[in-house]
């Protein structure tokens, strides 16, 4: 495992100190930080909410949140008191730049400390908190702001917060964070594409026939329905993970690991994806709403009913066509998909390879099939490269696929950060290579934008699909047209 180096004396601020995210995901992640030394001196974690708690009080919820998200014999009775002295908790209206003296004396004192404010809240509120920031003085040099995702629920709702925001923060201290690009193998996606020779000369038109990109949740919306049903699908996944997925495995070799020459290469492939406009988004694009079903024989209620009954047009499950209109990948293309209340949870991208251009085994004799690579992103992170072998023995001469297999988990026989662990620390350190560029979310957006346009233009129906399986017959159909199925039920 590489050396886990510790980070400078800070101040972590967390708007939406109380909420869901910050007792899930980033509380843990920072108890994990901590315990493994990476956190130095008085570093302070000041929780802000709109809950009138006493610190006590916040720190026995923390406790709580901290027992049932850890995994079991993660919580330490002597360190989670060590880890308790670091954290802070103020009332603060966030919406308002009022009445915030709390935070400021906290904060007095401590202008050399990296200070970061973490925006775990609703995003109408980013502007308001970092104007609220601005006018109460908080903003040294060294602070970095964090944007939850999602930015918006449009371009021009996206460029309004980031304007709101980029009058108090300049770019470089403005963290826009898409948690997928904090996971491992992501992030081994670059090593596997650029630390390796067998795969770039392969990578492109000519060797790969299809790119296919999964990101399936066996999950509802559960307590998330009323956000959820002014959101859906295509813009909480695809318009951020997806995209961010889509840029990482199609994106030329950037000239080194710096951010921006990371993030310019991932620009590129944007500008470069062909739009789903009017006339394609009957055949590019697919709608699903998840009914009523059985996931790992639990019945499960359908969307609709989970709503209160009531209808809705919202889409829990989304498909595309994507194509990338440049010398690499024409021809080529990606298919995505995400949704709720799917068979089961995985996340994987998987690089069809093409045929062999003669094969001297008959095919009414032997199943030749391509080669396929397959990154698994979620659960059991690793790598997957299918090849045809001959089968062991004196019985004939009979092919089978076999699989050569990576495992991280085996082979690294350690626990890794997961993803807000990697990204909390690259915020700390000033990093921003993890992190969406505001042009990357304005092309992102733009292309979005264009299919939501579609679907209003065309009344695109919304199709139904049972909770359990791979998401409505139409999807099938987007890849059966041309000749191909999705993986693994394919």
């Amino acid at each position: 495992m590489a050396k886990l180096l510790p980070v400078d004396e800070f101040d972590l601020i967390i708007f939406g100190g109380t909420g869901d995210l910050a007792m899930r995901k980033l509380l843990p992640a920072l108890y994990h930080r901590d315990r493994d030394k990476q956190f130095t001196g008085a570093s302070r974690i000041i929780a802000l909410g709109r809950s009138k708690l006493s610190r006590k009080q916040y720190l026995d919820t923390v406790e709580t949140a901290l027992r049932a998200n850890l995994a079991k014999g993660e919580f330490d009775t002597a360190f989670w008191k060590k880890f308790a002295a670091r954290v802070e908790y103020h009332q603060v209206d966030a919406s308002s730049p009022a009445n915030w003296d709390a935070l400021v004396k906290t904060l007095g004192g401590h202008e050399e400390r990296i200070r970061v404010a973490y925006l775990a809240t609703a995003p109408s509120l980013f502007g308001p908190i970092a104007k609220g920031l601005k006018k109460n003085a908080l903003i040294t040099p060294s602070s970095r702001i964090v944007l939850e995702k999602p930015l918006g629920r449009d371009l021009q709702s996206a460029c309004e917060i980031n304007d709101q925001v980029g009058k108090c923060f300049r770019e470089n201290q403005i963290y826009r964070i898409d948690h997928y690009l904090g996971k491992e193998t992501v992030q081994n996606l670059l090593a596997l594409r650029f630390a390796n020779s067998l795969f770039e000369p392969l990578w492109r038109r000519g060797a790969v026939d299809h790119v296919q990109i999964t990101v399936a949740e066996d999950l509802g919306v559960g307590g998330r329905v009323e956000f959820y049903d002014r959101v859906g699908a295509l813009r909480d996944m695809v318009q951020n993970h997806l995209m961010q997925l889509v840029c990482l495995t199609a994106m030329e070799a950037p000239s080194s690991l710096h951010h921006d020459a990371v993030r310019d290469e991932k620009i590129k492939v944007l500008r470069a994806l062909r739009p789903i406009d009017q006339a394609a988004v009957r055949t590019n694009t697919v709608r699903g709403q998840y009914t009523a079903g059985a996931i790992k024989s639990e019945t499960v209620p359908g969307y609709a009913e989970e709503l209160g009954g009531e209808v809705s047009a919202t889409e829990t499950f989304v498909a595309l066509k994507l194509e990338i209109d440049n010398w690499r990948w024409s021809n080529v293309p990606f298919y995505v998909r995400t949704g709720k209340r799917l068979k089961d949870k995985h996340s994987e991208i998987v690089v069809q390879f093409q045929d062999v251009p003669h094969s001297i085994f008959p095919q009414q004799k032997y199943d030749v099939v391509p080669n396929r690579l397959t990154i698994r992103l979620q659960p059991d992170e690793g790598v997957k490269l299918s090849l045809m072998a001959k089968e062991p023995g004196p019985g004939g001469f009979n092919l089978r696929s076999v699989s050569l297999d990576l495992s991280f988990e085996e082979t690294f026989e350690l626990r890794y950060p997961d993803a807000y662990e990697r990204l909390l620390m690259e915020v700390l350190r000033g990093n921003p290579a993890l992190f969406m560029r505001r042009d990357e979310v304005d092309a992102a957006w733009e292309f979005i934008d264009s299919i939501i346009e579609g679907w209003e233009e065309t009344s695109q129906k919304v199709e139904t699909y049972v909770a359990g399986s791979w998401g409505p017959t139409a999807s099938s159909m987007l890849l059966d047209r041309d000749g191909r199925a999705w993986y693994p039920d394919g």
